[in-house]
C-alpha cells in the first residue's frame, strides 16, 4: 500500500479508538473513583457513588409510587382468591393441630378425636375461626400499612451497598446499554476519522 494513502486508513481508525475509548472512559467514571480523591484543592469522585444517597431516595420514591405501594399490598389481601388459599391454609393448619398436636396431649383424646368425631372437631374449629378471620385479615392489613414503608426499606438497602456492590449491581442491569454507548462512540469516531480522511484527501 502507498505509504501516502495509509494516513487515510489510520485517521479513521485512531479516531473510531478515541471515540470508544472515550466513552469507556466515561462509563468507568460514573463509578470510580469510588472514594472521593482530593487532587489541588478538587474533589473527584465517581458520579454513583457521590450521589448514592440521592439515587436510594429517588428509587424508593419511584419503586412506592409506581412499582409497589400499600394499595397494592391491600389488593393482593382483599382479593378473593388470596382470601381462599388463606382458608385453605387455615383448614390444614387445624387439621394437623388435631391430628399431631391435640390427639398427643392425653391418650383418652387420642382414643376420642377419631373418624367422624375429628372431622367434627375440625369443623367447628374452622367455623369459629373463620368467623373472626375477616377481622384478622383487615386488622393484618392495617398493620401492614402501618409497619411496611417500602420508600424507606428501598432507600435503606440501596445506601447500605457498598460501592462495588452498587457497581455490580448497576452494571448487571445496564451491561447492554453501557456496551451499546461503547460501540456508539467507536462508529461515530469512525465516521468522524473517515470524514477527515476525505477531505486530507480532496486538498
Amino acid at each position: 500500500m502507498d505509504p501516502e494513502n495509509i494516513k487515510y486508513l489510520v485517521s479513521p481508525l485512531i479516531c473510531a479508538f478515541i471515540g470508544w475509548m472515550t466513552n469507556y472512559l466515561a462509563i468507568r467514571m460514573l463509578f470510580h473513583p469510588r472514594q472521593p480523591l482530593n487532587i489541588l484543592g478538587w474533589t473527584w469522585q465517581g458520579l454513583f457513588p457521590k450521589r448514592q444517597a440521592e439515587l436510594a431516595a429517588r428509587l424508593g420514591q419511584l419503586v412506592e409510587s409506581e412499582l409497589l405501594s400499600h394499595q397494592d399490598i391491600r389488593r393482593v389481601i382483599d382479593d378473593p382468591e388470596f382470601q381462599v388459599r388463606l382458608r385453605t391454609l387455615v383448614e390444614n393448619a387445624v387439621h394437623r393441630f388435631v391430628q399431631g398436636k391435640l390427639t398427643s396431649l392425653h391418650p383418652l383424646l387420642n382414643t376420642l378425636l377419631r373418624g367422624t368425631v375429628a372431622d367434627r372437631v375440625q369443623d367447628m374449629i374452622v367455623e369459629e375461626m373463620e368467623r373472626f378471620l375477616p377481622d384478622l385479615i383487615e386488622q393484618a392489613a392495617t398493620e401492614l400499612e402501618s409497619q411496611i414503608h417500602i420508600e424507606h426499606i428501598v432507600r435503606e438497602k440501596i445506601e447500605g451497598f457498598s460501592p462495588e456492590r452498587l457497581e455490580t449491581l448497576l452494571f448487571s442491569m445496564l451491561k447492554k446499554e453501557f456496551w451499546f454507548i461503547e460501540i456508539v462512540g467507536g462508529v461515530l469516531g469512525l465516521a468522524v476519522g473517515s470524514v477527515q480522511a476525505i477531505l486530507f484527501a480532496l486538498w
